[in-house]
């Protein structure tokens, strides 16, 4: 990637004048070196997409389709480039980080799709004819975390966009790189300027701003439950609708009678994917005590089987953490029965093993989010005992179901208090589909129909006859 540095905002050549070091995690090696924006470039970004709201609202369904179309031909055309952005940036293995482009792109074309199929009724009614129109909202600022920049940035672009609205993103400080290269692909898409701008600067500054502003109408918020409390807060001041999608401590319940080496053999990535910085981390394994002892030594296996090393290489499963604070952080909650600890490569890079915990529900590693590769095994006795233990916690984002028996399965599914759940999977995310969470998981639904939803609003209309 070059080191030139890239726009800041939606209009051409416009930047900040504070810089700091975007950093590789792999090598601890400085990859651009950017201006960080501040108040006055958010209320500038605000200005701007203000501005382009009305001409942007007023685009015809037909060509704002057309526009997102171009705008994911441009992502699939820029796919090995965008990946090698986000793997370098993120330190994600470079595997990971393609399917990851690839599914921005279907973001993107699915919500081309969706322009012109999310609309209003008429109503039956005495008197006359009442209708209802989906309105968008006017200017949404998105809040874009860490661990999946891109990705999470089309998540909210796409509808935003749909929609009619126009949009200020703010990438995370610590990986902006992707979300600022999709910045220029929206102006080569044709996509007016205005309608997105990027501002890469700290979330207690640009965010806040963004949070509080008067003039935007929304934000929808992916990161962590505290700071997601920061933003309900700020947001009060001016009644600003609000999406959240915050942390989680999802289970993955494991009953005696599932096919357990399957089960074992997809549990590491269902943990240690992005290096466990994923807040669908089913980093709680559950696993019934007549299977417990079987089922852990398949996952000890499994689990030093994980090639760690390189992001660059495409043998590579696992990569290293974003930062040396967050790996301190890390290993500050590994403190009881290592049942397992793997190996990570020598010399410079953010490393952190592969680490498998027993414990109990009570423990520290399994209330809090860890958000690196660490899980805690936890033993239950049956059905019951089960879905107390999963639902123990402040969180309900997402989790996973292991059993062949298929009532079971499904009256699991309905006791769980979690938003995503897969069935004899670790697969919670689909771009046609909703997600997002129970409790303080958040509210409001990404992807799926549904995140259009979360950027409109419904007009009643009567009209007497």
């Amino acid at each position: 990637m070059s080191a030139r540095p890239p726009r800041v905002v939606g209009r051409r050549g416009e930047i900040a004048r504070v810089p700091f070091s975007v950093v590789n995690p792999a090598t601890e090696q400085t990859i651009v070196e950017l201006d960080e924006a501040g108040v006055d470039e958010a209320d500038q970004a605000v200005a701007r997409a203000r501005a382009a709201y009305p001409a942007w609202r007023a685009v015809a369904p037909n060509d704002r389709a057309r526009l997102l179309r171009r705008l994911a031909a441009l992502v699939e055309e820029h796919g090995e480039e965008l990946a090698r952005i986000e793997s370098q940036n993120v330190g994600k293995p470079i595997v990971g980080a393609r399917a990851e482009v690839g599914m921005a792109a279907d973001v993107l074309h699915f919500y081309a799709g969706a322009v012109d199929k999310h609309h209003g009724e008429t109503i039956p009614v005495g008197g006359g004819v009442d209708l209802t129109f989906r309105e968008p909202l006017g200017v949404v600022g998105l809040i874009v975390p860490w661990n999946f920049p891109l990705n999470i940035s089309s998540w909210k672009l796409g509808p935003a966009l749909a929609c009619g609205n126009t949009v200020v993103l703010k990438p995370a400080e610590l990986t902006p790189l992707s979300a600022l290269r999709l910045a220029e692909l929206v102006l080569e898409a044709g996509i007016p300027e205005g309608v997105v701008n990027v501002l890469v600067g700290p979330g207690r500054v640009v965010g806040q701003r963004l949070v509080e502003h008067p003039d935007v109408a929304k934000i929808g918020f992916t990161g962590s439950t505290e700071v997601g409390r920061g933003v309900m807060r700020g947001a009060a001041g001016t009644i600003k609708r609000v999406t959240l999608e915050l942390g989680g401590k999802s289970a993955n319940v494991v009953f005696a009678d599932a096919d357990l080496e399957r089960a074992a053999a997809a549990a590491p990535y269902a943990v240690f994917d992005n290096a466990g910085q994923d807040c669908c981390a089913r980093s709680r394994i559950l696993v019934e005590r007549s299977a417990y002892d079987r089922f852990a030594e398949l996952l000890v296996t499994a689990t030093g089987a994980l090639a760690v090393g390189d992001p660059a290489d495409d043998a590579t499963e696992m990569g290293p953490l974003i930062s040396a604070d967050h790996r301190e952080r890390v290993a500050s909650f590994v403190d009881g029965d290592v049942l397992f600890r793997g190996d990570v490569p020598e010399g410079p890079g953010y490393w952190y093993p592969c680490t498998l915990v027993e414990a109990t529900n009570d423990d520290r590693i399994a209330r809090e989010e860890v958000f690196g590769p660490v899980a805690a095994l936890i033993p239950f006795t049956d059905e019951e005992d089960a879905v107390r233990i999963a639902n123990d916690t402040p969180y309900g984002l997402s989790g996973s179901i292991w059993t062949e028996n298929g009532a079971r399965a499904l009256r699991v599914a309905r006791a769980l208090e979690s938003g995503v759940l897969s069935v004899n999977s670790n697969s919670s995310v689909r771009h046609s589909t909703p997600f997002g969470g129970f409790k303080q998981s958040g509210f409001g639904r990404e992807l799926g129909l549904n995140a259009l939803d979360g950027y409109s609003e419904v007009k009643n209309v009567f009209v007497a006859t």
